[in-house]
């Protein structure tokens, strides 16, 4: 993967690849195995499940978050299988962006008849 926008598209590409094979209504957690594997076959492994430390004015306050889907620096990935993305939903990716000091983002809803309307691309 040379850039960001090659990264975005293969990851996008991979989303719509797994809708397609298992549609909407299923849980997250479904979604995310197939993401992995969609992506390792592609040749494009994610980190799945990336904690990432909670500091708060630099001391760890011993919970992590965890990003679904992480390429370092490059790329945050956060799954969803909801009714519909709410502001709460970009909120916790631009968040994600901002800690793992990441500047591209995908959120992603599986739940949704066309995967195109369950795509958020989010730039900090």
């Amino acid at each position: 993967m040379e850039d960001k926008d090659q990264l975005t598209e293969l990851v996008i590409g991979a989303a719509i690849e797994v809708h397609r094979i298992m549609g909407p209504g299923l849980l997250e957690s479904i979604y995310q195995r197939c993401m992995e594997e969609e992506l390792r076959l592609r040749g494009c492994p994610a980190k799945p499940q990336t904690r990432l430390p909670l500091l708060y004015k630099g001391v760890p306050l011993g919970d992590d978050l965890i990003i679904d889907l992480y390429f370092p620096e490059r790329l945050v990935v956060e799954l969803k299988a909801v009714e519909k993305l709410v502001p709460v939903h970009e909120a916790q990716l631009l968040t994600y962006l901002r800690l793992s000091k990441t500047h591209v983002g995908l959120l992603i809803n599986f739940n949704v008849p066309v995967l195109v309307n369950g795509l958020k691309r989010m730039v900090l």
